[in-house]
């Protein structure tokens, strides 16, 4: 078996979707207690026109092709749990249509209005307030959503995830066994991304000089597209140097993060992560 360099994923309801370069592959367990899989073959966009591979801009179509794979899969992964009540694309893409929404509200315009409170913007200590608050509001939501049971379970095959990783990666065989071994916490994981994504916000949002407050919000909404387009390269970046001391201070934050986002699997949960892997290889 030829081994594919870079293997993606996110947990999904009660299982695991995993993406290479060829393939995207989802594994999850049902009600019943058997593993039902689901391969399809990938090509990404990228392939289709090399310019999108330019650094920069590759990031955006990444991100956006993974969005929508991802929610093709909790699609899939919710219809194997109640078959009966099948759940439409559409009306889980209408829930992640509220759930943006909901994430301006609460990690773009709140913060803005808290951090007014301190300080008046455009200034380089206003928009440092902000990414504060920014902070504070994204770990307090990680921390109580990781409190409810469906969402802990979600946690642990997220866990699954990253192991099984890490056990491909090590080059062993992949097995429950050998997967226990390593470590639920991975540098390339989205996790990871989204710290990025805040630190690098409070960059690009003090280049805003609007002092209408809708302005700036328009602006800080308008702009995420280059907040996670710089962000994507800091993790390619990270990933890739990270032997090197700076990569590794770099990579830190991300990994203590993912101590909320991350549990400790169980071996059946770990056999469904090496389930939907061996699918993407």
């Amino acid at each position: 078996m030829k081994k594919i360099k870079q293997i993606g994923g996110q947990a999904v309801i009660e299982g695991v979707l995993m993406v290479s370069s060829k393939k995207i592959s989802i594994a999850v367990r049902t009600a019943k207690g058997k593993i039902k899989t689901l391969v399809k073959k990938r090509k990404p966009i990228t392939e289709k026109y090399p310019i999108l591979k330019t650094p920069f801009i590759r990031g955006i179509f990444y991100l956006t092709e993974m969005l929508v794979v991802g929610i093709e899969a909790l699609t899939w992964s919710a219809n194997q749990q109640e078959p009966e009540e099948k759940l439409g694309f559409l009306g889980l893409f209408l829930t992640f249509a509220l759930a943006t929404i909901l994430t301006i509200g609460f990690f773009i315009i709140l913060p803005y209005f808290l951090a007014k409170i301190f300080f008046n913007p455009p200034s380089f200590a206003f928009n440092f307030m902000d990414g504060v608050f920014r902070l504070l509001v994204f770990f307090t939501y990680l921390f109580s959503i990781g409190l409810l049971k469906d969402i802990k379970r979600m946690f642990q095959y997220h866990g699954a995830e990253h192991m099984a990783v890490h056990c491909y990666e090590a080059g062993e065989k992949l097995t429950v066994k050998n997967a226990k071994k390593y470590a639920r916490e991975h540098e390339r994981c989205g996790t990871s991304f989204l710290i990025y994504v805040v630190i690098i916000s409070i960059l690009i949002f003090s280049f805003i000089r609007a002092k209408i407050w809708f302005l700036n919000i328009l602006f800080r909404i308008l702009l995420i597209p280059a907040v996670a387009a710089v962000s994507y390269e800091l993790l390619k970046l990270s990933a890739k140097c990270k032997k090197f001391f700076l990569c590794r201070l770099m990579i830190l934050p991300g990994l203590w993060t993912q101590k909320l986002t991350t549990k400790k699997p169980t071996d059946k949960q770990l056999e469904v992560s090496i389930k939907a892997l061996k699918g993407a290889l």
